[in-house]
């Protein structure tokens, strides 16, 4: 290829190429009738008006009006790949899902990366946290996980969500990008700071969609073939080893190839890129003494104490073909799970099991199920739901559409019960706002970063587009100020710092799980 051109580039070159000496189809109407101009619309006379029966015309134009769909309110701006999961290693132990069944087991899987704030016209090489979500298609039906590439976030409780996000978003007057509203929420919730600790390190920029981790961040509850539970964590090595831009380099790149990492993952068509799949593993008992709350998605678990569990290799070896088709009406949902996986007391991942889809229920319509892409292919859909817009199935033909009855339809499976928990405390709205917010953000700006590393998160915020020059009283003072003084607040002594140099950066990885290689 010639100059700086990739596969990316060339796309359309190449789609020629692989049509050989075939013939160009017939152009055809969306209704499949043949086309003979679609250069010239049918006028009376030389200069005389468009007639209403140029079916040709309104077929393209009445499509062209309706072609675009509500892009997603968060994580808009994304690539997709396909590929598989191969088991390494037995879980059986820990999980009874059958794509866990037997070491050597592949199972298909879809995967987008995105950014988390920008709209999908947007840079890709911000500073943010990158979504990292992915489908696998199991017998047991698909099983989403909706993870990012930090194991943490930024609040503890779903109901903050969309105030979060509104302050990430557009100011409703300006419809600018507003550094206050960023700031103002992150000071007013403490909980925020390892998040943005880790947002403001080198991590935030990372180098494409191939050289960062993921994470299924929240906790979640796993069973054996026997029923017993235990509560796990999701993550996924990058085999390509970490990489990140620099903040020159991003601000090159946002400038010059918004669509950066999009054409990273696509170019790397060949390469395979990959990921080793672990989990974390804690047992009842350990969680209820625990010293602060496990399903607390503000923090992580400790490797020392709850070590990495192989499990196997992700393994992306097919780019979309149309994009559209597979990566814009890719719907990922937290609340599919196959038997042996379930949801956690996690509040934020409680409030997603609602949220996901009942947006792709908005953004793509009551039987966004059935689109190919997101359609449980390895298994067979047999229930009670029937019609809706864009039903592309048979309906489920003839057979009954309510429950129970009498014609040998769809029955439940006693089997596939969920596990019994037990429940006691009283309702009420408990405050978590200060949860001990600042202890693991103090690990980890004071015993995992390097002296250089701790500099640039110190100094990065003042930089950056989201700097802010004021804030409430009594908060952080200003942004960049107030934010490095309560981060020096919340680290042990320099002393301690020592313990992250040289030899002795694995044992960092071991005390902060988040920053490990």
């Amino acid at each position: 290829m010639a100059g700086n051109r990739d596969k990316s580039t060339d796309q359309m070159k190449l789609w020629k190429e692989s049509r050989g000496s075939q013939r160009a189809d017939c152009l055809t109407t969306g209704g499949g009738a043949p086309v003979g101009d679609k250069l010239n619309s049918m006028t009376a006379g030389l200069r005389g008006p468009m007639l209403v029966q140029d079916v040709v015309f309104t077929d393209e134009m009445a499509h062209f009006d309706r072609e675009r769909i509500p892009e997603r309110v968060v994580h808009a701006k994304g690539a997709g790949a396909f590929g598989y999961l191969e088991v390494t290693h037995d879980i059986t132990r820990y999980c009874k899902a059958k794509l866990f069944e037997h070491v050597g087991k592949k199972t298909p899987i879809a995967i987008r990366f995105s950014t988390v704030a920008g709209e999908s016209g947007s840079a890709d090489t911000v500073r943010d946290p990158r979504g990292f979500a992915v489908k696998f298609y199991t017998e047991e039906g698909n099983w989403d996980l909706t993870g990012n590439n930090t194991p943490i976030f930024f609040i503890r409780d779903a109901l903050l969500f969309p105030s979060f996000i509104h302050s990430q978003k557009r100011n409703p007057q300006t419809h600018m990008k507003d550094p206050d509203m960023v700031w103002d929420f992150w000071s007013l919730r403490p909980e925020a700071l390892h998040q943005v600790s880790f947002l403001f390190s080198d991590r935030g920029l990372p180098d494409g969609h191939r050289h960062m981790n993921g994470y299924g961040s929240h906790t979640f509850k796993l069973l054996n073939a026997e029923g017993h539970p235990v509560y796990c964590k999701f993550h996924f090595k990058t085999d390509q080893g970490i990489k990140n831009l620099t903040v020159e380099e991003a601000d090159r790149l946002a400038a010059s190839n918004p669509d950066y990492a999009i054409g990273d993952l696509f170019n790397a068509n060949g390469n395979f890129p990959s990921w080793s799949f672990f989990i974390q593993v804690m047992t009842f008992e350990q969680a209820e003494k625990f010293r602060f709350n496990p399903f607390d998605l503000t923090k992580v678990w400790s490797h020392k104490e709850y070590p990495l569990i192989p499990v196997g290799k992700l393994v992306l070896n097919r780019n979309p073909t149309n994009y559209f088709a597979v990566v814009e009406q890719l719907a990922f949902d937290p609340s599919n799970m196959p038997p042996g996986v379930e949801a956690s007391p996690d509040k934020m991942l409680q409030g997603r099991l609602f949220s996901y889809p009942d947006t792709h229920r908005h953004r793509l319509g009551a039987n966004y199920l059935q689109i190919p892409v997101n359609c449980p292919y390895k298994t067979r859909v047999s229930n009670y739901q029937r019609d809706g817009p864009m039903c592309m199935s048979d309906n489920q033909g003839g057979a009954p559409n309510y429950f129970p009855n009498s014609f040998s339809n769809p029955d439940c499976q006693p089997c596939f019960l969920e596990s019994k928990f037990k429940v006691s405390p009283d309702v009420t709205r408990y405050n978590s706002a200060n949860d001990d917010n600042y202890t693991q953000a103090g690990t980890f700006y004071s015993e995992v970063l390097s002296e250089e590393e701790m500099t640039e998160t110190l100094s990065e915020p003042g930089r950056s587009p989201e700097g802010s020059p004021g804030l409430h009283p009594g908060t952080h003072g200003t942004a960049p100020d107030g934010y490095p003084s309560r981060l020096r607040k919340a680290g042990p002594e320099p002393a301690h710092q020592a313990q992250c140099r040289g030899s002795e950066e694995l044992q960092c990885a071991r005390l902060h799980p988040s920053y490990s290689h």
